[in-house]
This record gives C-alpha cells, structure tokens and sequence, in this order.
C-alpha cells in the first residue's frame, strides 16, 4: 500500500508538471490567466511533495491531516472544472480528481490510525 500511496503522488506531480507545461503553451499571451494556471501547477507539485513525506512518516498525524484538506481541495477543484467546461467525465477532471481523492483516503487512514499524536 505504501508503494501505491508514493505512486499516486508522483502522478499527481507528473500531472502537475503536465498542468504546468500547458498552461505555458496555452496561456502565453494572457499573463494574467497563465500565472492562476501555474498557481494550480505549484499547488499540485506542493501536494505531491507533501504526500510523499506524508507517505514515510505514517505516525504524523498532524502532516496526514494536511494532507487530506490539501488534497480533498484539489479532488474538488478538479471536479468543478469538468462542471465548468460542461464535461464532469473530462480525462482531466477524472485524472486529477480521482488521484487526488485516492490520497485523501490515504491521508485520512494515515491521520484516522490510533496510537499517539506526532507533534
């Protein structure tokens, strides 16, 4: 399980990367859309980095709960946008959003374990 958990952070990272290339290509007449776009790139390479040590240090549960809102955000703004575009099955949307709410899970069973609280 922990190897599928740094799996599906680096996908999120790798989509990020991809988010980010993108948003370049796509936004590199309009500065001011591009640089929301890359927000969202650097938000999801954020993401990744924190699941990742999330991932290793499976007693920290404060680190799990971050994770979890982080990545329960970033599920939801991925579905919205498939809502915006008019397509909520959008590879996308679907991507994004299904391996962002796979992390939640594994952010939440981090977070949910008993034992003590690492501070």
């Amino acid at each position: 399980m922990k190897l599928l958990d740094r799996i599906l952070a680096c996908v999120l990272g790798l989509g990020a990367i991809g988010h980010g290339l993108g948003s370049y290509l796509g936004y590199k007449q309009e500065p001011l859309t591009m640089l929301w776009a890359l927000c969202a790139s650097i938000l999801g390479l954020l993401l990744t980095a924190i699941n990742l040590l999330r991932s290793g240090r499976p007693a920290d549960r404060p680190l799990a709960w971050i994770c979890f809102a982080g990545t329960l955000a970033m599920a939801a703004s991925a579905f919205a946008f498939g809502a915006l575009i008019g397509n909520v099955f959008d590879p996308r949307a679907l991507g994004n959003g299904g391996t962002a709410l796979a992390l939640a899970a594994f952010s939440l069973r981090s977070a949910m374990r008993s034992g003590p609280a690492r501070a």
